[in-house]
C-alpha cells in the first residue's frame, strides 16, 4: 500500500525513526525481504506492520522538549533538516506539518524528529490546496530567493491584469509562503534567507517581500541581520523576517546576542578524525596554486585554513565539492575538511558530548544539508525573544474562546 508515493513499510521506519536497517532487524527480516517492502512488491506480515506502528507510538509519545507553558502548534516549510524547527520546539511548540522536497533531506529529518505526522514533499501541492495544511499558530519557512517579475502597478491595470502577490510573486516559492498565510492567517510567522536578500535585484525582491506581509497580508513585520559567531565557531550572517497578526510590542533589535568573543574552532573538533578527511597531495597543491593566482591578481579567493583558535568562513552547500572554504590546519600534515559530524557541531545541531544528530547520509549529502541549513542557536535566541509575545496571543485566542 502505497501513500504519498511511500509504501507503508517505508513510511513507518522513517516515523520510528528507523534506519532501512535498523527497522529490518526491528522486525526480523533480511534486507533483501525488506527491499520487496519498499518497492512494493511484497507486503509485510500484520506483526511485522503492529510491530513498527508501536515503534512509531512510543516515539512520538516522547516529549520534544521539557516545558511548562502553553503549547502552541507551528509548520516547518522549506524545512531542510529542521533547524528552525528546533529553536521554536525548545520554546514549547509542536511541530504539526513539514514540507520539504529533497528525499534526503527528508531521511535525515525523519531520522532526527519523533512525529506523527510524514515528511511531505512540494509545498507548492499545498499552496494550491492550503487547507490541506492542519491548523496551526506559528509559520516557519527558510524559502529559497528567488527572482520576481515586478512591472508596475499602473501598467499591469492598462493590461486588466491582477497586482499585488498574486501576480508579483507568482510562481516563486515566496509566493506559495504568502498563499499559506494568507489561508491561515497565523498568530506569528519566521521567515529566514540569506543576508543579500535585501539587496538581490536592487532591492525589488525585498520591498516586494515586505509590501505583501505587510501591506497585503496585514501583519507587523521586523528583520533583522544576525551573525552566528556568537554562539557557534562560525561568521554566518542570515536575515531573519519576524512577523505578528497583532501590534504587540515586539523589537527584534532590542534582543541582545552574547557577547563576543564566542566559541573557537577547537571547541567543535573531533578528538579523532578518518584520515580520509585529509587533502589529497594533487588537491592541496592545486588549491595552493589557485589561491596564489588570485593573490598575485588583488582578489582573496582561494582557501580558508583554521586552527583551534579560530572562527570559520561561512559553510556553504558546495563544501562536498573540495571543502576549500573551511580547512582545518593539521600540523605537521596537509589540512583536512571538515567531518558531517563537525559540520553539526559548526551548524549547532549538537553540542561536542551531547547527544548525537542521526547522519545516515552520505558525506555529500550531509555537506549540502549542513551548508543549506540555519545555525540552531541563533534561530533558538530569536524564538525566545518571541516566546512571551505567542504566549500572549495564545491566551488571549483562548480567552477568547472560553468567552
Amino acid at each position: 500500500m502505497r501513500a504519498h508515493g511511500k509504501t507503508e513499510f517505508t513510511r513507518l521506519h522513517e516515523q520510528a525513526g528507523l534506519t532501512f536497517e535498523e527497522a529490518c532487524e526491528l522486525i526480523e527480516v533480511a534486507p533483501r525481504t525488506a527491499s520487496a517492502f519498499t518497492s512494493g512488491k511484497r507486503e509485510p506480515r500484520r506483526l511485522a506492520i503492529k510491530t513498527l506502528k508501536k515503534a512509531v507510538a512510543d516515539r512520538c509519545a516522547k516529549p520534544a522538549a521539557p516545558y511548562d507553558g502553553p503549547a502552541f502548534r507551528f509548520i516547518d516549510l522549506f524545512a531542510g533538516i529542521g533547524g528552525l524547527r528546533k529553536g521554536f520546539e525548545s520554546i514549547g511548540g509542536r511541530c504539526v506539518f513539514t514540507s520539504e522536497w529533497d528525499p534526503h533531506s527528508q531521511k535525515t529529518y525523519a531520522l532526527n524528529y519523533p512525529d506523527n505526522h510524514e515528511v511531505e514533499g512540494d509545498v507548492r501541492q499545498f499552496s494550491e490546496k492550503p487547507d490541506l495544511i492542519p491548523p496551526f499558530d506559528v509559520l516557519l519557512a527558510g524559502f529559497p530567493c528567488q527572482p520576481f517579475s515586478i512591472a508596475g502597478v499602473s501598467k499591469k491595470n492598462a493590461l486588466g491584469r491582477p497586482h499585488g502577490f498574486l501576480c508579483d510573486t507568482q510562481g516563486t516559492l515566496f509566493f506559495d509562503t504568502a498563499q499559506i498565510i494568507a489561508h491561515h492567517k497565523p498568530k506569528a510567522f519566521l521567515l529566514e534567507n540569506v543576508k543579500n536578500l535585501e539587496s538581490h535585484d536592487g532591492g525589488k525582491t525585498f520591498a516586494t517581500i515586505m509590501n505583501v506581509l505587510e501591506n497585503e497580508l496585514g501583519y507587523f513585520v521586523q528583520k533583522r541581520v544576525l551573525s552566528s559567531e556568537p554562539w557557534v565557531p562560525q561568521k554566518r550572517e542570515r536575515i531573519f523576517i519576524v512577523g505578528f497578526r497583532k501590534e504587540n510590542g515586539f523589537d527584534i533589535d532590542a534582543l541582545v546576542p552574547p557577547s563576543l568573543p564566542g566559541p573557537k574552532l577547537g571547541t567543535i573538533l573531533e578528538d579523532s578524525v578518518d584520515p580520509k578527511y585529509t587533502l589529497t597531495p594533487r588537491l592541496w597543491e592545486y588549491l595552493q596554486a589557485y589561491k596564489e593566482k588570485h593573490n598575485k591578481a588583488g582578489n582573496g579567493f582561494g582557501f580558508g585554513l583554521f586552527g583551534p583558535n579560530d572562527v570559520t568562513r561561512t559553510l556553504s552547500a558546495r563544501y562536498y565539492k573540495d571543502g576549500s572554504e573551511v580547512l582545518v590546519a593539521q600540523p605537521g600534515n596537509r589540512p583536512r575538511r571538515l567531518t558531517p559530524r563537525e559540520c553539526a557541531r559548526l551548524m549547532g545541531f549538537e553540542e561536542k558530548g551531547g547527544k548525537p544528530f542521526r547522519i545516515e547520509v552520505s558525506d555529500t549529502q550531509a555537506y549540502r544539508q549542513f551548508g543549506n541549513a540555519v545555525v540552531v542557536p541563533v534561530v533558538k535566541f530569536i524564538a525566545e525573544g518571541m516566546k512571551p509575545y505567542i504566549e500572549a496571543a495564545m491566551a488571549e485566542e483562548e480567552t477568547r474562546q472560553v468567552a
